[in-house]
């Protein structure tokens, strides 16, 4: 795999990305986790305009909304698990006179959060990474999850009508990890904690339960998905515990998932991570933010098992996010270790 790289913002603190559509056409929407801002970028890369300035900042996770109307949600205000108490859910709508931004809930410490759909009905999930702090680092009140049903247009989501959250799950330490993810069909949210792999289906009609079931009954701090074997089935790719150093795969049989791969070096700090096909064959892409502080690809093969490919060194990335334009495919990675957001174009070796 080889990857060619532009840098496109030297964003203070660059954590979040996602991709929304905006007047028929696809963008970027990169934000900082600290008081710096939050911009929108052309599917080229070329920045577009500044969505807000910063202060506050403090963006852990960029939900868009669906549709072109180009809105999306976000938090603000989560700093650090230690400065996370007027952390909350806005939502940020472009409009003649520019952005206009409004706060949805409250939420102390909340850190990832997403919509899922079900039956032609949205349910908004979000994960608080712990429940309060008496002292730093204190880790004594344990997260939980919660959820709502909200309007079956998300774009009418308003501060008039503030989200009705209900807890769904507590007791959940270190909350930290959250991947959408498409099985059979269906949009489930995979929360991770130190508790393990929660899957959470919305209910399969408004005023229904969720679906809860634990995949994992390992500590983990970030979850991918990835049929590398072709099988037909999801192999699970973990880092962990969290913040931490482990990279493992896990291959789901009927008596649960087992762990099939150990990467033997430690990739300290792990946290961006991706999985799906790259390239045309099944790979994860996985980013650490302090020693190498590289941005790799793991990939698998029947002669050689799994590897390890090096895509960038000394980046130290937060996230990332993995999409094609122009036929071409392309990662965009936050940096956040040397302020960095970048654009890598994919392509096997020798192509």
């Amino acid at each position: 795999m080889k990857a060619s790289k532009r840098v496109i913002s030297d964003l203070t603190k660059c954590y979040s990305v996602c991709a929304l559509q905006k007047d028929g056409k696809k963008h970027f929407v990169v934000a900082s986790e600290k008081d710096f801002p939050c911009l929108l970028f052309d599917a080229h890369g070329n920045l577009e305009e500044q969505i807000w300035p910063g202060d506050p900042g403090g963006t852990m996770s960029l939900v868009p909304c669906p549709g072109d109307t180009g809105a999306f949600l976000a938090t603000w205000k989560f700093y650090s698990p230690n400065d996370s108490k007027e952390a909350k859910i806005v939502k940020a709508t472009p409009g003649p006179n520019g952005w206009q931004v409004e706060i949805l809930a409250e939420l102390p410490h909340v850190h990832r959060f997403d919509l899922l759909e079900r039956g032609g009905h949205y349910y908004l999930i979000a994960c608080t990474i712990c429940s309060g702090r008496d002292y730093k680092d204190d880790w004594s009140h344990p997260g939980k999850v919660y959820g709502c049903q909200v309007p079956d247009d998300p774009n009418q989501l308003n501060a008039a009508q503030p989200l009705q959250l209900e807890v769904l799950l507590d007791d959940q330490l270190k909350n930290h990890g959250y991947l959408r993810y498409l099985d059979q069909g269906q949009q489930t949210g995979l929360v991770t904690s130190e508790r393990g792999v929660f899957q959470f289906t919305p209910p399969a009609v408004p005023g229904g339960s969720w679906e809860i079931q634990k995949l994992l009954d390992q500590p983990v701090s970030d979850v991918a998905m990835v049929d590398f074997d072709g099988d037909g089935v999801d192999e699970m790719v973990t880092v962990g515990p969290f913040h931490g150093d482990w990279l493992k795969v896990y291959h789901r049989t009927p008596g649960g998932y087992q762990e099939i791969y150990a990467h033997p070096q430690p990739l300290e700090f792990s946290h961006a991570i991706w999985g799906g096909i790259l390239c045309g064959r099944p790979a994860a892409v996985i980013g650490h933010r302090k020693g190498q502080r590289d941005l790799c690809c793991l990939t698998y093969s029947t002669e050689g098992g799994f590897a390890l490919t090096v895509l960038d060194h000394d980046v130290g990335p937060a996230n990332v996010w993995h999409d094609q334009v122009d036929g071409q495919e392309i990662l965009i990675s936050t940096n956040r270790e040397i302020n960095e957001v970048a654009v890598y174009t994919l392509s096997e070796d020798g192509r």
